[in-house]
């Protein structure tokens, strides 16, 4: 028992463990202290026995309370009897959960009646990553309802997809191993600002003698707090990956052994890697020969101490994102790094979890039917009304020839949770296009007055995580988190699995699977999972520990003896399934559509030309959650737009100005903040910001591109060409 959970006993408060809900790798366990005479949550904590959390919270966690409590906080149910996106703010009147659930019911039962179920849409995210809360119980009403599925790809699918090309599946190191490496490479990741927990593991291999080494775009918190930073042009990580094979396969600084045993395809790929020398590198990415030539040499290097690599999702975010991934994956095999503690690479922990999560949202309820699929990224073009838009809204998994989908009719009735559309969709002009069709009936659940909600017909009051139930698995690391509820439930507020239980209801759907609680789906779930992952994770553990950690070896050396879970069991340097479904079997390099750009408009002196631009989150924001929160907001003051000297010199833009960056999808307005810790020829918007705070009621995904990547089908937030000129 820690010193703050033995306090608040001792004053007399209960405590109540659970865990963060966020999008966020450390999926943290946290203690809540509630006062039992008012039911209301006085503090709240990082568990000190969860070995990850560590007893702390990130600086947005740790205020959870602020956000639960705030204010502005959506109580009960609402209806619109104003415009849709009102400037001066959409009018919402009181209304009963009687009847909204009734109103939604009807609206849903008349559309399917004339258009069929498909004319229903669903769109939600990773608000929640609790397996009841986020789509256990929505997706057994949506698989009962026969309604049109969502691909959910805005985030990680690319690099997932390039990783399981490769490896198998989205496993790595226990990042808590971290410490056994010699040499650390964050690439492409903010460690400081997106996976915090890391970085105390990361500084006991520092003190141990790592080397750390930061592979971005941007001077970073975390670059500036490494030992090194190396400035990389976004969208060309996959270029520089085969420049380290080069210089690794050419000096001998690999290891044989391993890749005999370990490995497929090493000849193609020594073929394939000696076609990129350093120097042709060098005009890709940015990054001097000389220093490619060292961190492959520094990566190569044979000792007690294994190199570890840790990668994230922005570096998957352009054109060539998936193939990026799966040449970085190569790596680690290429130098035996998976034989050793905490040596190999990790973007995700999630494949550790092999999860059976049939039984959790029932797709046997589809009988069978085949719902249609869109792709999140073009829900713009999904909400069309023209037939073409909505055939390009299809989701695409596999670039193989085959006949087009048929557009089906178009979406009358669209159900949003746990995302927040209207602000962090590409093609956002599409979207607010979409949004506004006075003949699509939009529900939208929601904790807050987001950007969504001012679009929506009617808004339902949604529970935080403080008080429902819920269980959460991680994709930083190894441990399964039960949540309890704290406190009662806010206002009106419900969880969402109550409010599809009552939808589906009035719908009509009497099957037993719509009136169990969330308790009992939640121990049905755990008690019937057969993985040996979860031989030793049972529902009355969890109830007594609150977190259990994977029925996994430890020390966690998952391919150590070379036993990858692909088709040949290796690990694919070539791949034959990528060569069915229509890639480049070997590890290749995809130039971001920025690229393509660049090159149909080059730089003049008349009119200076296209810069890069990504979006990474702000430090103070998770995507477009906390937003709203006024200590948040006030640390991240306003939208803006970083870019090097340079570039603003060519285009007489100074400090502190207003600029309008701009593309063929219009325009946004920012503030300049120019600084050389962005690489020259790229520009920085810290995202997310809702439209209404922003100063023309528009953020950076305004001129974001619905297109996808090379695989996964996944979003170019970070492969946006854009003018930048002052106000």
């Amino acid at each position: 028992m820690s010193k703050r959970e033995r306090s608040a006993i001792e004053r007399g408060l209960r405590v109540v463990t659970g865990a963060c809900p966020h999008d966020c790798p450390d999926t943290c366990a946290w203690q809540v202290a509630v006062d039992p005479d008012t039911e209301r949550a006085v503090d709240i904590w990082g568990h000190a026995d969860h070995p990850f959390t560590d007893g702390k919270l990130c600086g947005k966690v740790d205020n959870y309370l602020e956000r639960s409590y705030h204010r502005e906080r959506l109580t009960s149910p609402l209806r619109r009897v104003g415009a849709k996106g009102a400037t001066n703010g959409p009018r919402f009147e009181a209304i009963s959960w009687d009847q909204a659930i009734e109103e939604i019911a009807a609206r849903t039962g008349h559309a399917i009646e004339q258009h069929g179920p498909e004319t229903v849409l669903q769109y939600s995210y990773a608000g929640t990553m609790g397996l009841v809360q986020g789509e256990g119980m929505a997706q057994r009403f949506f698989n009962r309802l026969g309604a049109t599925r969502l691909g959910r790809t805005i985030c990680a699918s690319a690099g997932m997809q390039g990783l399981s090309y490769t490896l198998g599946r989205a496993i790595g190191p226990d990042p808590l191993d971290f410490e056994h490496a010699g040499l650390i490479w964050l690439w492409g990741t903010n460690t400081l600002s997106s996976n915090m927990h890391l970085w105390p593991v990361i500084q006991r291999a520092r003190k141990a003698g790592a080397k750390v080494v930061v592979i971005d775009p941007v001077r970073t918190r975390t670059a500036r707090a490494a030992d090194e930073w190396v400035p990389i042009r976004p969208g060309t990580d996959g270029a520089l990956a085969l420049g380290l094979m080069h210089v690794l396969i050419r000096e001998d600084a690999i290891d044989r052994d391993y890749i005999e045993r370990g490995t497929l395809g090493f000849e193609q790929l020594r073929e394939r890697a000696s076609k990129w020398p350093p120097a042709r590198v060098e005009a890709i990415t940015g990054i001097p020969a000389a220093r490619i030539e060292g961190l492959a040499r520094e990566y190569g290097q044979r000792g007690a101490k294994p190199p570890a690599i840790r990668i994230n999702y922005g570096l998957q975010r352009h054109r060539g994102g998936g193939m990026a991934v799966r040449n970085i994956a190569c790596l680690p095999a290429l130098v035996g790094a998976w034989r050793h503690r905490g040596g190999g690479v990790q973007l995700s922990s999630s494949g550790s979890f092999m999860l059976d999560r049939r039984g959790l949202e029932r797709p046997d309820l589809l009988g069978d039917r085949s719902p249609r699929t869109f792709n999140m990224n073009r829900l713009g073009q999904a909400l069309s009304l023209d037939p073409e838009q909505r055939r390009q809204a299809h989701l695409r998994e596999r670039p193989v020839d085959r006949p087009p989908e048929q557009p089906g009719p178009p979406v009358h009735v669209l159900f949003v949770y746990n995302c927040n559309p209207a602000a962090v969709a590409p093609d956002q002009s599409a979207v607010i296009a979409g949004l506004a069709r006075e003949d699509l009936f939009t529900v939208v659940l929601e904790h807050f007055a987001t950007d969504t909600v001012d679009w929506a017909d009617i808004v339902l009051p949604a529970t935080t995580q403080l008080e429902h139930w819920d269980l959460l698995k991680s994709y930083g690391h190894l441990y399964l988190a039960l949540n309890r509820p704290a406190i009662a439930p806010v206002g009106q507020s419900l969880p969402n699995s109550e409010i599809f239980r009552r939808v589906a209801r009035a719908c009509g759907f009497d099957e037993p699977c719509f009136h169990e609680t969330d308790e009992a789906m939640l121990e049905a779930f755990v008690d019937s999972q057969a993985d040996p992952c979860m031989a030793e994770i049972s529902w009355a553990r969890l109830l007594d520990e609150g977190f259990c950690r994977l029925a996994l070896p430890d020390p966690y050396l998952p391919f150590a003896a070379g036993e990858f879970p692909t088709p040949s069991g290796r690990c694919e340097l070539y791949s034959a399934r990528m060569a069915e479904h229509g890639y480049d079997p070997l590890p290749a390099y995809t130039a971001p559509e920025f690229a393509d750009a660049e090159l149909d408009d080059p730089e003049s002196e008349a009119s200076p030309g296209l810069l890069h631009c990504i979006s990474p989150p702000a430090h103070s924001f998770l995507n477009s959650t906390f937003v709203n929160v006024e200590k948040f907001a006030a640390r991240e003051k306003q939208p803006l737009l970083l870019l090097h000297p340079d570039d603003a010199a060519a285009r007489a833009i100074t400090d502190g100005v207003e600029v309008r960056v701009e593309n063929e999808r219009g325009e946004v307005r920012l503030r300049a903040r120019v600084t050389d810790e962005v690489v020259r020829g790229t520009v920085v918007a810290s995202s997310i910001w809702w439209t209404k705070l922003s100063p023309d009621r528009r953020n950076i995904n305004w001129l974001s591109s619905p297109a996808e990547t090379d695989m996964g089908a996944g979003a170019l937030f970070f492969d946006v060409p854009v003018r930048v000129r002052a106000s």
